[in-house]
């Protein structure tokens, strides 16, 4: 007994010398990573792990638009090659858009049609149509005005010459460190830290601003603070009435916050929503910013958008992925384990994939080879 208790002591000690050695070292958002996901048993950030998190309410339409179903709906049977792909890397949601009709939809692992999940990285899509937004209504000047004008700890050196543009396009030059399996990456901190404003106003210049694309989270996470600061709203009001109410969105979505003290959203990251809802910024897309003919979003600024900025890098314009497969140019929405929103205007198409990991080929910032097979697959069951 004796012994039982000296080692529950040590234990007891040991835990505490640790979390105060965080603590001292600014490394306790480790606790936040270790209680939501280490101890569920993951290793990273995961589908359902917005329920750990602080939200905020993004609230559906009050004018909801389901979306019709084709005459075709559900006829055609998914080929074994996408069944198989569906197995092995854990979809929950595939969904098909034909001509603005569902052509066909599937549901797996007990996710259904408004079931929530974490989108990730499909977030910077939304963040860069808000900056197009706040463009258009006059709060930011162009896509030349420096980020300096929002931004105060981004106003010496090099700093000086960022532009909101370079945030949208993933051309800020500073040091961000896109890492998602490290505990102490920039990345990792930004995901569990309680006060995300101090986290980006904290990175340093690395080159030159607006020189050449490099992927990086902490450009849309400045972003968005830019826009608060512009617009005087925050972000997930601001997400609500200029697109998630008037694109007819059927749910509510929840977008994690930093905390509930600082209330920042995790803009380059995390709105929980459903395939079908989503699937709603692809086709504002799609049609060149207008929704039941009105003009939502300025076509000449969604036309910049899913075309590449710098020719070296074609696969990405201003919060929009590109991707030639077949000899056609898809642009797409992705996120972290393989989310999803794919369009193509001239066959009038939207394809949707949500799930639990992506093809085992990853890499950052790189296309993986589950995006074509989803496409390939899409095609042929179309018949395209």
């Amino acid at each position: 007994m004796k012994l039982l208790k000296k080692t529950l002591r040590f234990i007891v000690i040991l835990l505490a010398l640790v979390i105060g050695l965080l603590y001292i070292t600014d490394t306790d958002y480790l606790l936040k990573a270790v209680r939501t996901i280490y101890m569920k048993g993951h290793t990273t950030a995961y589908l359902e792990d917005y329920k750990y998190f602080d939200n905020q309410i993004v609230e559906a339409s009050e004018n909801p638009e389901p979306w019709p179903n084709h005459i075709n709906y559900n006829k055609t049977q998914q080929t074994d090659k996408l069944k198989q792909a569906h197995k092995d890397w854990g979809t929950i949601a595939y969904v098909i858009i034909k001509n603005d009709s569902i052509w066909f939809e599937a549901y797996y692992d007990g996710f259904n049609e408004d079931s929530k999940s974490n989108s990730f990285s499909m977030a910077k899509s939304y963040v860069s149509g808000l900056m197009g937004k706040a463009i258009e209504e006059g709060y930011i000047k162009s896509l030349e005005q420096p980020v300096c004008d929002f931004l105060p700890a981004f106003c010496e050196g090099e700093a000086l010459k960022m532009t909101v543009g370079d945030l949208s396009s993933m051309a800020s030059g500073t040091n961000w460190d896109e890492a998602y399996y490290s505990p102490f990456s920039i990345t990792t901190r930004a995901y569990f830290d309680d006060d995300l404003a101090k986290v980006s106003n904290g990175l340093k210049m690395a080159t030159e601003p607006g020189k050449a694309f490099k992927y990086a989270s902490g450009d849309t996470q400045m972003l968005a603070m830019v826009i608060e600061k512009a617009t005087g709203k925050k972000l997930y009001d601001y997400l609500e009435e200029s697109f998630w109410k008037p694109l007819g969105s059927e749910n509510d979505v929840l977008w994690q916050v930093d905390s509930e003290d600082h209330d920042l959203v995790k803009a380059y990251c995390c709105i929980a929503g459903n395939a079908k809802d989503f699937a709603r910024y692809g086709k504002l897309f799609k049609d060149h910013g207008k929704w039941n003919g009105k003009q939502v979003l300025d076509s000449s600024f969604v036309v910049k958008s899913i075309k590449p900025r710098f020719p070296e890098s074609p696969e990405y314009g201003y919060g929009w992925w590109l991707k030639d497969v077949n000899g056609k140019n898809f642009k797409m929405m992705r996120g972290h384990l393989g989310q999803y929103v794919i369009i193509q205007p001239e066959d009038n198409v939207i394809i949707v994939r949500l799930g639990h990991q992506k093809s085992p080929d990853a890499g950052i910032g790189k296309f993986t080879n589950d995006i074509t097979l989803y496409i390939e697959e899409a095609y042929k069951m179309l018949g395209l």
